[in-house]
């Protein structure tokens, strides 16, 4: 069974979210996984300006990540609101597959259905790639001008949104096998393709930075070992 607007995602616990993703109804599926994923990573990104905020040793970075913490408690928010808008997207596919083909007329009908749906729920995938790839975007300026015993929690945060990237675009992908428009279909690969790229890259600069917080310290001359 598929979400109602009084009934969303985000009222369920995590126990009952998990086991209605492990079931074998459509929804939820990947997307809405995605989508959960990036708000588990905003989260992260955002706790790890908390545990900045207030401490003189990062003063001069108050105001820069007071504002990352407010924009990761935007995205958390518009995560799990994508979460179900994939859904819904996902069920309107189904409908349109369901539609009649019996005459000319009505295969014709279903056609343009199955392509406005298809193209409809490429939406809500698109739309948490734009919202993870700005977080880990983000994480970085946390990672780098925040609490060091916490660069943990915005790496994670930087991790888990690389994830959503990545499952989120499979998502596109295969909503795009069932597209006719060729030169839609084009233009949305050039647009994945450069976000994850652009996900990617700041990612790794991002692991970068902590593998250096922890790499060991050469000891100094005549210092036990």
């Amino acid at each position: 069974m598929s979400p109602t607007p009084a009934a969303t995602f985000q009222a369920l616990d995590l126990d009952t979210f998990t086991q209605r993703l492990s079931s074998a109804e459509p929804t939820p599926g990947g997307g809405t996984g995605a989508a959960v994923t990036g708000a588990l990573g905003a989260a992260l990104v955002r706790m790890l300006c908390m545990l900045s905020l207030g401490r003189p040793k990062y003063a001069a970075h108050e105001a820069l990540l007071s504002e990352i913490a407010a924009q990761c408690e935007e995205h958390r928010k518009a995560f799990l609101a994508l979460a179900d808008e994939d859904a819904r997207s996902y069920d309107a596919v189904s409908v349109a597959m369901k539609l009649p083909r019996a005459t000319p007329e009505e295969a014709a009908r279903r056609e343009v259905a199955v392509e406005a749906a298809l193209k409809g729920a490429c939406e809500a995938p698109l739309r948490v790639m734009e919202v993870a790839l700005d977080v880990i975007s983000q994480a970085k300026m946390a990672v780098e001008r925040g609490n060091k015993n916490a660069a943990s929690d915005g790496a994670a945060g930087a991790s888990l949104c690389r994830a959503a990237l990545t499952v989120a675009a499979y998502n596109v992908k295969i909503n795009l096998v069932g597209v006719k428009d060729v030169t839609w279909c084009k233009d949305m690969r050039t647009r994945l393709d450069e976000m994850l790229y652009m996900g990617t890259a700041v990612a790794q600069e991002i692991d970068s930075l902590v593998n250096d917080l922890w790499a060991p310290r050469p000891q100094k001359p005549g210092t036990p070992a």
